[in-house]
């Protein structure tokens, strides 16, 4: 599965001081830790930029506690229309959100959509599952349980990836729907992209959904 969101920036107006605050969004730290570093040698400005997920940079905006926030989805108009002052989306970087495994012995592995979701709900319990066989005919697929990796903290990519499941699979819809935070039925969380990936990487048997993100050419 891949799925494309423009990751946005929500500002607010912030002080001619020496240093700028934000937090938000954990998918674009690496990118904004290099522009960050390049805007202050070029202008001494210091930009401080915590990743603490996009929920928590939402709130962070509204409670005025920072001068800008990273969120993979765009906030809701309700939370927009309560801010303290008046917010502005602004896109900064387009990014995917996939699938990733630790299976050893697999370099090679198809899951669509339909198969994803029951994944994600419990209903697939294991890698040689006949729906993933049937996916990948030339696969050895070992009778390894499936372990699937979330998001702990409020996530935008937990939002792109559940809307993407809702749309496929109406069980997925019904039963955990789409949100920043949601109640899944299986898997262990941990917090921020490098927290998820690091349960992929150190567990054989892991899935988790990931995310690679470019400079936008519309920013």
């Amino acid at each position: 599965m891949k799925k494309l969101l423009m990751l946005g920036l929500l500002l607010t107006g912030a002080a001619s001081a020496q240093t700028i605050t934000g937090a938000g969004a954990s998918f674009p730290y690496p990118l904004y830790s290099k522009m960050f570093a390049e805007y202050k040698a070029a202008t001494g400005v210091n930009v401080n930029y915590q990743s603490v997920g996009s929920g928590s940079g939402q709130t962070q905006i509204l409670q005025r506690t920072v001068d800008f926030a990273g969120s993979d989805n765009p906030m809701p108009a309700d939370k927009m229309k309560s801010a303290p002052g008046q917010l502005v989306h602004v896109p900064t970087a387009i990014g995917a959100v996939v699938p990733v495994y630790n299976i050893p012995g697999v370099t090679k592995l198809r899951l669509d959509g339909p198969t994803l979701a029951d994944i994600y709900l419990g209903k697939i319990k294991r890698w040689n599952d006949p729906k993933i066989k049937a996916l990948n005919p030339d696969v050895t697929l070992p009778g390894l349980p499936i372990t699937v990796a979330r998001r702990s903290d409020s996530s935008g990519t937990s939002y792109v990836f559940t809307d993407y499941l809702s749309s496929v699979s109406g069980d997925f819809k019904s039963r955990v729907g789409r949100g920043n935070a949601v109640k899944w039925p299986v898997g262990s969380a941990a917090k921020g992209n490098d927290g998820v990936a690091g349960l992929v990487k150190n567990t054989p048997a892991r899935l988790a959904t990931w995310n690679w993100c470019t400079p936008s050419k519309t920013s």
